[in-house]
């Protein structure tokens, strides 16, 4: 739960902020002149992951999501045309707007510094336990929760590994959920406790992840990454709770899922769902999920129409 002070940092409290700013950007490597040993520098090479992500923005999209002034955006995005990294399109669904593409030598320096990035990063990792990874992981949540803008101060969460109880909870609010909401009986809460025993049996904190989405000291939300093969993950079990709707916790643990099966190898991450579940559904398929095959089935005391979708990650 947040806090209610509301006194001003000490300057001792301040200082210990800066010293922990200090410490980590020497950690990870952006005081270096070039960010990655690269010509780019750290600006230089968000603006092209954004753009990589997305395929194509706009500047101003651009300037919103960084934060950047739109007269330094624009002799940075002048720059990185004159390396020819850069390149803009009308947009199709109107003329009047100019879309920023990466060329084939940006994408091709793009994906060289991504894959840098993660081999440093897999490098400081290297020492470290998974749980020791599962700490800082969760570490890392709170600050990105504190350090965010917050509109409304009741509506902020975190992220975080589970903990003992959770994976009771979890069962537990699958059969809650769907009773309430959709009339499903037991077998989806059977389903639920098959999939999380598996998940604990088999679990390998290199290929497999659990997301428990906190809101003031209770568990609002979960997903899971499983691994299926070498090259295929299934994201599963999906949740957030009715009381937490309406925060974006269910875009976030989606994009979770995404990243750490990018960063874990997969090709493909894939995922199972039902055609009358319309918000979930909007969900995936704004992160990028395709639907690839439609099959009915008669499940949980209901005739249903079960999908699966896939993301290539490659």
């Amino acid at each position: 739960m947040a806090s209610t002070r509301i006194a001003e940092a000490t300057a001792q409290e301040i200082a210990l902020v800066r010293e922990f700013n200090r410490f980590y950007t020497q950690q990870i490597g952006v005081l270096q002149e070039g960010l990655l040993a690269s010509p780019y520098s750290l600006t230089e090479v968000r603006v092209m992951f954004e753009i990589s992500q997305r395929g194509s923005t706009t500047a101003s999209e651009l300037a919103n999501i960084l934060g950047l002034d739109h007269g330094y955006l624009s002799r940075l995005l002048q720059h990185l045309q004159s390396l020819k990294l850069l390149g803009k399109k009308r947009s199709s669904s109107d003329g009047r707007q100019l879309l920023l593409t990466l060329t084939n030598k940006g994408q091709k320096a793009y994906e060289a510094l991504d894959l840098r990035a993660s081999s440093e990063i897999q490098l400081l990792l290297k020492d470290f336990s998974a749980e020791e990874i599962q700490r800082l992981l969760a570490s890392m949540d709170t600050i990105r929760d504190l350090l965010s803008p917050k509109k409304d101060e009741p509506c902020a969460y975190v992220l975080r590994p589970p903990k003992p109880g959770d994976y009771g909870w979890i069962v537990a609010a699958h059969g809650d959920l769907y009773a309430r909401e959709y009339g499903w009986n037991e077998e989806i809460e059977m389903l639920a406790a098959e999939i999380v025993a598996g998940f604990m049996k088999n679990f390998d904190p290199k290929y497999d992840r659990c997301w428990i989405a906190e809101r003031q000291g209770s568990p609002v939300g979960c997903v899971f990454v499983a691994k299926e093969s070498q090259t295929v993950a299934k994201l599963r079990l999906l949740l957030v709770t009715s009381r937490a709707r309406g925060f974006g916790i269910g875009s976030r643990l989606i994009d979770e899922c995404v990243r750490f099966a990018k960063q874990a190898g997969y090709q493909k991450l894939t995922l199972w769902t039902q055609s009358n579940l319309k918000d979930a559904r909007k969900l995936y398929e704004k992160a990028g999920f395709q639907l690839v095959h439609e099959q009915a089935h008669h499940s949980f005391g209901h005739d249903l129409v079960g999908e699966h979708w896939e993301m290539r990650l490659t």
